[in-house]
């Protein structure tokens, strides 16, 4: 740490790593510190600010003119880097640009057409959870949620049946992309070369089925609501927005439900709270752990002013587990809380577009699993899988014993 890397100004510093082994793999330690050392604390390895506290993270998210995130969601600065890809038009664009899309793919992923895919959802997981529960003895993670998200999703989409398996190395890029250039990234890059080519392929019109969100999406571009050109580029946005947050939360879901199992006997006795114990699952093993946004002008925060072209740091895990807002339990799995207001999508303009697919992806799964299966146990120790913004498992080896 140098005298050039302190702000100018009396703000708590710590020289914790955020993206390093320790932190990512198990944060909850050092968002306590966090949160206790100040409302913005700087973080001199990076050169950033950071916010862990609920209140100051959500009005963050919130207030997207004075903390945009057209200058990255990552630690990348757009106005001074030149981005690895082409930025996302929903999730690294402001209004009024990012409100022409972001109206088109609410009418794409509309309450109606999500209501529309219940009823085959609902028979894909009654079908392959059978298969499961047969088996006894299975992974939560790569024989459950790696793979039923990766059936249903596609289809809803309409991708190509062929190539489907590139989505997941796709994903961990663009995740750990929002991060520092680490071995993470270093590791996602080498192996998702060769994937980029699918995906750019599989967003074209012609690669769609006729009837999915991208073939409604191209239609939105024939009605001229967007160019031919964002077309792809929102087929693109789906396929980040509706697999990995998807897969990390059914698996942090189970991992939750395994390792507190009076909570699993009350999602068995009531399957109805299928969907309230993915939203607490969501906000006590938060899929997304953090986002960037840069200060467009200076802020204030709390007393602390933040100067105009600052990267800033918000840990969205750390909010969803502050006791200021979750009370004394907030370190406790509570499928009985009322967990609505988490950050665990995002919040404001920005919030997740794939959202309702990944509740009904969850609700579906865990209800099925609730009625099918009477316990959970694990017969193994999880295995963490480490992703510069995502927190999630490897491995989470589970036996299902049924009713």
């Amino acid at each position: 740490m140098t005298t050039e890397s302190i702000p100018a100004v009396d703000l708590p510093i710590l020289d914790d790593d955020p993206f390093g082994t320790v932190i990512l793999t198990n944060p909850y330690e050092f968002h306590e510190r966090l949160r206790d050392a100040a409302p913005v604390v700087y973080l001199p390895r990076y050169g950033v600010y950071a916010m862990g506290r609920y209140d100051h993270v959500h009005a963050s998210l919130t207030n997207w003119e004075t903390f945009v995130s057209s200058r990255g969601a990552g630690l990348s600065d757009f106005k001074k880097e030149k981005p690895w890809r082409p930025p996302s038009l929903l999730l690294e664009a402001d209004p009024p640009d990012h409100t022409v899309v972001r109206t088109v793919m609410s009418g794409v992923i509309s309450p109606r057409t999500v209501r529309q895919l219940r009823a085959g959802f609902e028979a894909e997981a009654d079908t392959f959870l059978d298969t499961l529960i047969e088996r006894g003895t299975v992974d939560a993670v790569t024989d459950l949620a790696e793979v039923y998200p990766l059936k249903v999703f596609p289809d809803a989409v309409g991708l190509p049946t062929e190539g489907r398996e590139n989505l997941l190395p796709y994903g961990a890029l663009a995740f750990n992309a929002f991060g520092p250039h680490n071995d993470l990234l270093e590791a996602a890059l080498a192996s998702a070369a060769p994937v980029q080519d699918w995906i750019l392929a599989s967003c074209q019109r012609d690669a769609l089925s006729d009837n999915g969100f991208g073939a409604h999406i191209w239609a939105a571009a024939d009605r001229g609501e967007i160019t031919t050109e964002q077309a792809p580029l929102l087929v693109r946005s789906l396929l980040s927005a509706g697999v990995d947050t998807t897969v990390y939360g059914i698996a942090n879901s189970m991992y939750s439900l395994a390792t507190n199992p009076d909570q699993w006997t009350a999602l068995h006795e009531n399957p109805a709270l299928a969907k309230f114990a993915f939203d607490e699952a969501l906000r006590y093993e938060s899929p997304v752990q953090t986002f960037f946004r840069t200060s467009s002008r200076p802020a204030t925060v709390a007393d602390t002013v933040i100067p105009a072209d600052s990267k800033v740091l918000l840990f969205l895990g750390s909010a969803n587990r502050d006791p200021r807002k979750w009370g004394p339990t907030a370190d406790q799995f509570d499928i009985s809380r009322q967990g609505g207001g988490h950050v665990a999508f995002g919040m404001g303009v920005h919030q997740c577009v794939g959202q309702p697919i990944a509740r009904l992806e969850a609700e579906v799964v865990l209800t099925a699993l609730a009625r099918k299966v009477r316990r959970v146990e694990l017969v193994g120790d999880p295995r963490p899988k480490l992703n510069n913004t995502l927190k999630g498992w490897a491995s989470i080896p589970v036996r299902l014993i049924p009713r």
